[in-house]
Formats: structure tokens, C-alpha cells, sequence
């Protein structure tokens, strides 16, 4: 199935019906009076958070959504049905915009969150409602109100704890599938990560955290090049950015330190509050260097990253990692660290107490140790 996580679509809410004017006509009742309905209220238009969808494939080819009228009032003060209401199903992490103005209107964080996308139209009233004692025989009615129309612009962004980051090649596809049970494509030629991919990362019993994988970054990206830029907004929910860096590139042209010093620019040009998320150093590929040279391998990385001056870019030494994806050398020490970090900024709640089993204090006045009332 094709990944498609934009889409633009059109919604139409369902007019109320109308109002209508009517007497009531029977035999041996003369001037029965109004007995005019209301119209029933046209269909509305909701989104759905469902995680069972995955794209907005289906939106690429259904772009226009279209709710049924309510039914016009009746006589005998019949009201006219209203219309059902149209549930459009998305995945989770979709964004809802209006396309014309640009404003959010709904975030689908959670599976079952619903929103509003286009409300229907009420319905009119019939003359049954304009009747009194100076107005007996009113032929006055409302018309039904007309549903709202949008045109949507969808924007999926997948929910992900960790996203991983990096020049073409550089791994990331090799590491989600060294960790996690995700078999995303990998080959030796670059790009062949061509859409997001997701993985379930189990470090223990009830201990887990999902990896995001998009494709590789490449100089230029901000400004178009590559695929890379149209999936960085897929790590704009993430809490952990994992900068993958190729130690010993096949390629003798290339140099691991400017390539991601390239990165980092890229990141910094699409969305400086991206550029500002925690990301750690992740140096991959170390089984292709020596054991006896690794070591001064990595700090002249690292010394020429970081580099002097205005431009110099801050590396913790504790969030540097030095790992093989293909023979998994140290990638079970970095997941038990993405674990730590992510339990340890992620907001605890306690649980909710349950009323029926507090007790009542006994400084009450009248109260005794046992919740009995008694005189004061």
C-alpha cells in the first residue's frame, strides 16, 4: 500500500430542512389552528481517530464528502428526520487545516479523539411556533439553515517516541530493523527509504517505545532537494532525535564530519523548535574500523564536530554512541538508554483514588473512626 500522509479534501455539510405552514383541516374541527412542523437538521461531518488506517490513501482518491439534508417540516405537526451524520476515519496523528485560511482545526492524537468538520445546518421552524392569542391562524415559517462547506488540507504525522536522522546510507533502515520486528527495505545504494517507517522497540515486560525511520537527508533538503524534507515533519511529535552518522562511508569523497554538520543545517533551516529537540550522536558502522583504532577514530570525530568558536555545536559526551546496526554491537545499551531518558521525562500521574474507599476523618464533629454520625 502506497504511504500517502497529505491529502486536501472538500466537506459539505447538509442544510436544515424547512419549516412549514399548515392548518389543521378536519371535519367538525373548525380553525384547528397551525400544525406545521419543523425541518429536520442536515448531516454533519466528523473525523475519527482510528490507529487500524495507517495513510491518507483513500483520501487521494474520495476528496469530496457530502451529507445528506434534513427533511422539510410536514403537516399534523410532523417534524422532518435529520440527516445522518458522515464519521471520516483517519489515522492517528492526522492534522486537520482549513486550506484557505491556514487554521488548525483538529489534532487526532489519540485513537478515538473525534472532531468537528463541518456542522449542518439546523433545521427552520414551522408556524406552530409563531401562534398566540393575538396571532391564532400565523402564516409565518423559517427556512432551514445551510451546512457548513470547508475545504481540508490533512497533514499525517506519525506518533513516535524516537526518530531516527540521517544522510542517505547512513544505517537508519539497519538500526530500526537491528531493534525493533520493522523490515523496512535496505540495499546499498542510497534512498531506499522512500516513506516513514515504524518500529516497536522492547527493552523488558511492559517496557517499549516506538522508533520512527524516514528517509535520508541530504544538502539542500530545505530548499527541495532529495525526499528527505517532506517527511521531517513526522519527527515534529517525537521526544528524542537519534542522529545516525556513517563513521566509515564507502565513498573516500565523503566526510562524516561535514555530512552531518550538513544535517544539522538542514534541520535548522526547516524548523529552528525541530533543530532545538533533544538529539543524540549515534556513530554507526564501527565494525568496519579496527578495535584498536576505534577509539581515537571517534574523538577525532567528535573533536572536528564540534568544532571552535560562534560555530561551534555542543556534544555531550554521555549522549554520544558508538554502535554496529549490522552486528548489533552496542545497540542493546543504547535502547535501555532511550528507554531511561524517555521514562524519565515523561510525565508520571498518579492514579486516581477511588472515593467509596475513603475513610472520613475522625476530627469531624459528629463523625466517629468508623464513618458513623452520630450527636455532636
Amino acid at each position: 500500500m502506497k504511504f500517502v500522509d497529505e491529502a486536501r479534501i472538500e466537506v459539505v455539510a447538509g442544510n436544515g430542512g424547512n419549516g412549514v405552514i399548515s392548518f389543521r383541516r378536519e371535519k367538525f374541527i373548525p380553525r384547528g389552528g397551525p400544525d406545521g412542523g419543523d425541518g429536520g437538521r442536515g448531516g454533519s461531518i466528523w473525523a475519527v481517530a482510528d490507529r487500524n488506517i495507517n495513510t491518507l490513501v483513500d483520501y487521494r482518491f474520495a476528496r469530496r464528502h457530502e451529507a445528506r439534508n434534513g427533511e422539510n417540516g410536514r403537516g399534523s405537526d410532523q417534524y422532518g428526520a435529520a440527516a445522518a451524520d458522515i464519521r471520516l476515519r483517519m489515522p492517528v496523528g492526522t492534522l486537520v487545516f482549513d486550506a484557505e485560511s491556514g487554521e488548525k482545526i483538529a489534532d487526532l492524537a489519540q485513537h478515538g479523539d473525534v472532531a468537528l468538520l463541518a456542522k449542518g445546518g439546523d433545521g427552520g421552524m414551522g408556524n406552530i411556533h409563531f401562534k398566540s392569542s393575538v396571532n391564532r391562524a400565523p402564516k409565518r415559517a423559517t427556512p432551514g439553515r445551510e451546512g457548513e462547506q470547508r475545504r481540508l488540507h490533512l497533514e499525517l504525522r506519525v506518533l513516535a517516541d524516537v526518530g531516527l536522522l540521517g544522510m542517505p546510507n547512513a544505517g537508519k533502515s539497519t538500526l530500526i530493523s537491528a531493534i525493533s520486528n520493522a523490515r523496512p527495505k535496505i540495499a546499498d545504494y542510497p534512498f531506499t527509504t522512500l516513506h516513514p517507517n515504524l518500529g516497536v522497540v522492547r527493552v523488558g515486560p511492559e517496557k517499549s517505545f516506538v522508533v520512527a525511520d524516514i528517509p535520508g537527508l541530504i544538502e539542500g533538503a530545505s530548499e527541495g532537494a532529495g525526499l528527505g524534507h517532506q517527511f521531517l515533519r513526522h519527527l515534529q511529535r517525537t521526544g528524542l532525535l537519534l542522529h545516525i552518522v556513517d563513521l566509515s562511508p564507502l565513498d573516500p569523497d565523503s566526510d562524516p564530519v561535514r555530512d552531518a554538520r550538513a544535517i544539522l543545517k538542514e534541520l535548522r533551516a526547516y524548523d529552528p523548535a525541530l533543530y532545538e529537540k533533544p538529539r543524540w550522536l549515534v556513530l554507526n558502522k564501527i565494525d568496519a574500523i579496527t578495535p584498536e583504532d576505534r577509539a581515537a577514530h571517534i574523538a577525532d570525530f567528535i573533536k572536528r564536530l564540534r568544532g571552535r568558536g560562534r560555530s561551534a555545536i555542543p556534544i555531550d559526551p554521555k549522549r554520544v554512541f558508538a554502535i554496529s546496526a549490522l552486528t548489533r554491537e552496542g545497540c542493546t545499551q543504547l535502547c535501555y538508554a532511550i528507554h531511561d531518558y524517555l521514562e524519565s521525562v515523561r510525565p508520571h500521574t498518579e492514579p486516581e483514588r477511588d472515593v467509596r474507599f475513603d475513610t472520613v476523618p475522625a476530627a469531624q464533629e459528629g463523625v466517629d473512626e468508623d464513618g458513623h454520625r452520630g450527636p455532636p
